[in-house]
């Protein structure tokens, strides 16, 4: 399966060491993590695979003391680190041991600035490598132990082929011209920050239909998702196996307060009613009397300065730009680039530029989230559409000619566009 490769276990603090000792010599790593999320309220990492051209190592964090010295690799910029999907791995290992990361090649973003119709990594690696990676391991619960082979071969898997696999797409990518907004995509996902467990206390409006309830039904599920959080935690679990979102908003919506109002809404025989139905009615009591404020949503941070050009777009304007963007967007990707469309601009990007309706390349460089590929391919024709929309408001806005008719702007102009593929 993995030719004469050797598989090293590294569970030791001193074999760590040594690990590290050889891992330094080499120029590209690939690397992948297993977490626990799945099973455990409060996740962490339980192994890390790294693969050089040499060997696989598998790193068993849960028996060893100290985990800096991988820091050491993680942080070389000389060193390149080849992930795929690098987001959770990055987090991760940031919360847990506190690494950062330098010369970060992340496989799937390649994958999809190439256009490739399927982008997972058990894809990739049957397309150019011919094998096929077993699947039955993804939500294996890796704190467990001990580690039996079968475990082993699927983590080594998942880096083995990395550093040959980062050889492939970069030259598919330099010919294409699109390595350099790759590279810029990598180096924003170095700067990946851990988000969870920050107990914001809006985090119930997170629940799909909160927003639809009425205020009482808020209250209510309000203190149903706290009940959910202290008992995972008291459990071990992770929320959504101790009660699901669904049964949370269906209690909310109906409120019972006795546990055969409770038990109404399950299925007969259910596990959750022997459980917690009881103590589900004395909250939903315990949220009807709670009348603190419902809270907004904590604002999400920005990674920009300031707010951009001095006009905020809001109601039928603004979602006039918005849907003239994403027709935009996806003129592009209909003329052949062969990208998927976030790629030109993701979804959020064009939210953004739609609430702070940039009017010059200098207000568009201001929004959070552009990048310097998407500003210098496409920065003209954005800030074009923002001040064709934008005129288009002002004129419809205009006192009549005395016809009886408003004024209006011509139609019928094309924004300038970027060329046809994102280029180096």
């Amino acid at each position: 399966m993995f030719g004469d490769t050797p598989l090293v276990m590294v569970e030791s603090d001193a074999a760590l060491r040594d690990a590290v000792d050889h891992l330094r010599k080499a120029t590209v790593l690939g690397i992948d993590t297993e977490s626990d999320s799945f099973h455990h309220y409060q996740e962490k990492v339980c192994l890390v695979q790294i693969s050089d051209y040499e060997a696989d190592y598998v790193v068993d964090p849960l028996s060893i003391s100290d985990m800096s010295p991988l820091g050491e690799l993680m942080a070389d910029p000389l060193m390149v680190k080849v992930f795929h999907g690098a987001d959770y791995d990055v987090v991760s290992l940031k919360r847990d041991y506190g690494y950062t990361f330098s010369n970060l090649f992340d496989t799937m973003i390649a994958s999809q600035f190439l256009g490739l119709p399927r982008i997972g990594l058990a894809d990739l690696i049957g397309q150019y490598f011919g094998h096929v990676i077993d699947k039955r391991y993804q939500r294996h619960d890796w704190a467990a132990r001990p580690l039996e082979f079968e475990h082993l071969q699927y983590a080594r898997g998942d880096t083995h082929w990395l550093p040959s696999l980062r050889e492939v797409l970069s030259s598919k990518l330099e010919r294409a011209g699109r390595l350099r907004p790759v590279l810029e995509e990598c180096r924003v996902m170095e700067g990946r920050e851990w988000q969870g467990r920050v107990h914001d206390p809006a985090d119930f409006l997170r629940v799909k239909g909160a927003r639809q309830l009425d205020e009482p039904g808020q209250r209510v599920l309000r203190a149903l998702y706290a009940y959910r959080d202290q008992e995972a935690s008291s459990m071990d679990r992770p929320a959504f196996k101790v009660i699901p979102d669904p049964v949370l908003l269906d209690i909310a919506r109906t409120r019972p307060t006795s546990l055969d109002g409770v038990a109404g809404l399950m299925r007969r025989g259910s596990g959750l009613v022997r459980r917690h139905g009881t103590r589900l009615a004395e909250t939903v009591l315990a949220g009807l009397a709670d009348e603190t404020p419902i809270p907004e949503p904590a604002a999400r941070e920005s990674h920009g300065g300031g707010h951009g050009g001095p006009t905020m777009l809001r109601g039928r304007d603004a979602e006039r730009l918005l849907n003239r963007l994403k027709e935009w967007r996806n003129e592009i990707v209909g003329r052949g680039t062969n990208v998927a469309p976030i790629t030109i601009a993701a979804n959020g990007l064009l939210k953004e530029i739609t609430r702070r309706a940039p009017r010059t390349l200098e207000e568009l460089a201001a929004v959070p989230e552009i990048r310097d590929w998407q500003l210098e391919t496409h920065g003209a024709a954005l800030v074009q559409l923002v001040n064709e929309v934008l005129e288009d408001a002002t004129a419809s806005a205009a006192p009549s000619d005395g016809s009886g008719k408003k004024r209006r702007r011509r139609r019928g102009r094309r924004p300038a566009d970027a060329p046809s593929e994102v280029s180096e």
